[in-house]
């Protein structure tokens, strides 16, 4: 994989003058710009223009089909192509729980900046829930992965897998689903009755149980787990598993595409402080971790912190719509994240944060 990108050398086995380091830097960012921004923005453009191209686009039925299709086809068929082939390891269990850390983190300190001081005061319970869980969890699967691809090469896959089935889905659906429906209720004003049809507290609480063992990711990856376990992987099953899933990534950016609201792009100070959030503080957070959790340094401490460092998840468009909180702002935090990310990047990789 490096060879391909004209560097043989890891950084830190590179020559120590000053314009070596700046020339690896440069060719580094050259091809993250040309193999892995330029597609990816093309596919998140053309989801944009579809309904420019196509004005009939029923727009939101097109991007809940293509959601579905992906959740109940593609994905499961990749994540048990990829489980079939993986042993289980330490490090590599070491990588969701320091995601998870960093995660829990940034979910801290967004609680403590909407809902503890002035700044997020004067925002509706539903809008700061939304920045929360926002800042939380990112498109480790999306955007995660090409860019974990181009960095660490074709194994690096199998920590992005296992990050989303041992930490991302586990926690969106337990905590996540806690924030919307504890942290998202405008809670009446005392001495008043709520109006016919509000939602309380107690209300759209959903068996999270129920909810988890309802997805297809979830039995795609534990049966290519246990055939793992049990030595019963068969070459080509797992290539069919592969091909099957490979749409995952193009059409859920094209999704990406369809659900940023672009004739509505304002930036709003609450989505910008949470995106700092999310793009720059987790990041840090996950590469503080890494070396209390990983024995030495290296491909899955570095993949952990890519990880922790993408933008919004998809997701948080249909915790909103679940569960009734702000889902135009929820749509704006995705975009604005997506777009900011391509900027904190390269920031994170000339610092070392992310290698």
């Amino acid at each position: 994989m490096r060879a391909r990108f004209g560097y043989s050398a890891r950084p830190d086995e590179a020559s120590p003058r000053p314009r070596r380091f700046a020339m690896i830097d440069l060719a580094r960012l050259s091809g993250l710009a040309v193999e892995v921004m330029l597609p990816l923005s093309l596919l998140v453009a053309a989801g944009g223009l579809w309904s420019r191209w196509f004005p009939d686009t029923q727009v939101e039925w097109l991007r809940n089909q293509l959601s579905r299709l992906t959740l109940y086809l593609f994905y499961p068929a990749i994540l048990c192509s990829v489980a079939m082939v993986t042993p289980i390891t330490r490090e590599l269990l070491a990588v969701p729980l320091v995601s998870a850390l960093a995660a829990i983190t940034g979910g801290a300190c967004a609680y403590l900046l909407f809902y503890r001081t002035r700044f997020g005061a004067r925002l509706p319970r539903r809008t700061r829930a939304v920045l929360v869980i926002g800042a939380m969890f990112g498109n480790t699967f999306n955007i995660g992965v090409p860019v974990l691809l181009f960095l660490h090469g074709p194994e690096a896959l199998r920590f992005a897998v296992f990050n989303d089935m041992l930490m991302v889905m586990p926690l969106v659906w337990s905590l996540g689903v806690w924030i919307c429906t504890r942290l998202g209720v405008d809670e009446p004003a005392p001495g008043t009755v709520a109006a016919h049809g509000a939602r309380t507290p107690a209300a759209g609480r959903p068996n999270v149980l129920a909810v988890m063992i309802s997805m297809p990711p979830i039995w795609a990856f534990l049966a290519g787990a246990t055939i793992q376990q049990a030595g019963l992987a068969w070459e080509p099953l797992v290539n069919a598993a592969r091909m099957i899933g490979q749409p995952t990534i193009p059409v859920m950016l094209f999704v990406l595409g369809l659900t940023i609201p672009w004739h509505a792009l304002v930036p709003r100070r609450e989505v910008l402080a949470a995106s700092a959030i999310k793009l720059a503080l987790v990041p840090l957070a996950a590469w503080l971790y890494g070396p209390l959790l990983f024995a030495a340094p290296g491909e899955a401490q570095y993949s952990a912190t890519v990880l922790a460092s993408v933008p919004v998840m998809l997701t948080l468009l249909m915790l909103a719509d679940r569960f009734d909180l702000d889902a135009p702002e929820a749509a704006l935090f995705i975009g604005w994240s997506t777009i900011l990310f391509w900027l904190a990047l390269p920031v994170l990789l000339a610092l070392g944060v992310v290698r």
